[in-house]
């Protein structure tokens, strides 16, 4: 018998039963629904029926398929993570990753950022991404702790009210005017399995603005605001337009790549500096990323050269 806590409010019955029940197939949580094997407050429920707070559901036994053990954060890593927590109220949490730290686990990665916090917090029966950041990129990115949390920002972020503002290093000079790129994006799979995104007149719709912060010799630091979410899609705009972004293994030259380590730069130099939004009860909240000192110093050998 479980009782549903408030943060779980409004989830889908089909969906709290498989984050409980590892390892059983969905097509095994139908059956035990349509069965009326699960109750809710000892009555027979329907898939998409949506929890409310106190509901108690009734889980029969049932035999689950082998899992391999979860991976266990070490205590570097949590501590990693908890130094990185830059806000942490009302159901929001807000973390500025580390570069190289997934959000979360799969394709070869067993533990990223979602499945540390989940193991950080285990009081917490929610805590789930908001948006992502590839795992190159640092800086601020959203978790929720409550479902009405997510629900509220993911709204927000769909109807285009959630700020997000990157510092990106590009290569070359940035061409002078060149403030709004739109152009449409599409994925691809290489034989390899490796994830590509190019330019495509058949890809989604996407815009991303750009500013100029700063240029260097041979380098331009720039702000970007994405209005379209697509993945890769700061980093393809950029190439795009002649300028890749600095240490980008996907999409700049290796020698490009090789002219910026000798500044220091061994990563992708790509960072979410700031999120914005309104939370569910109307309280406006600007998260700030410090960039690491790590780029801080690549930034500071272009001025010094």
């Amino acid at each position: 018998m479980l009782t549903v806590p408030d943060e779980l409010a409004g989830q889908r019955i089909d969906n709290f039963l498989q984050s409980r029940l590892k390892g059983v197939p969905r097509s095994r949580i139908y059956r035990i629904l349509r069965k009326g094997e699960v109750r809710v407050n000892k009555g027979r429920v329907k898939a998409e029926y949506k929890l409310q707070a106190g509901d108690v559901v009734r889980v029969p036994p049932i035999r689950a398929a082998e899992q391999a053990p979860a991976a266990v954060a070490g205590d570097q890593l949590r501590q990693l993570v908890e130094e990185s927590i830059l806000y942490d109220d009302k159901g929001l949490l807000v973390i500025n990753k580390p570069a190289g730290l997934a959000v979360h686990g799969g394709s070869g990665v067993r533990l990223g950022l979602i499945e540390t916090l989940r193991q950080m917090y285990p009081e917490s029966p929610f805590i789930e991404l908001v948006h992502r950041l590839d795992r190159d990129t640092s800086g601020a990115i959203m978790v929720a702790r409550k479902r009405k949390v997510l629900q509220h920002i993911q709204a927000e972020l769909r109807a285009g009210r959630i700020g997000k503002s990157y510092l990106a290093l590009a290569a070359g000079k940035w061409p002078r005017g060149r403030r709004v790129v739109e152009a449409p994006l599409k994925k691809n799979t290489l034989k390899s399995g490796e994830r590509m995104v190019s330019v495509n007149p058949e890809g989604k719709p996407s815009e991303t603005r750009f500013q100029v912060l700063e240029r260097f010799k041979g380098a331009t630091l720039v702000a970007a605001e994405p209005v379209t979410g697509r993945t890769h899609q700061i980093r393809v705009h950029a190439q795009f337009v002649g300028c890749p972004l600095a240490g980008d293994a996907k999409y700049t030259d290796d020698a490009v790549n090789r002219e910026f380590r000798e500044f220091g730069l061994k990563r992708l130099f790509l960072h979410s500096q700031l999120v914005r939004c309104t939370l569910p009860d109307g309280e406006k909240v600007e998260v700030k990323a410090p960039l690491s000192a790590e780029l801080e110093s690549v930034l500071q050998s272009l001025r010094d050269q």
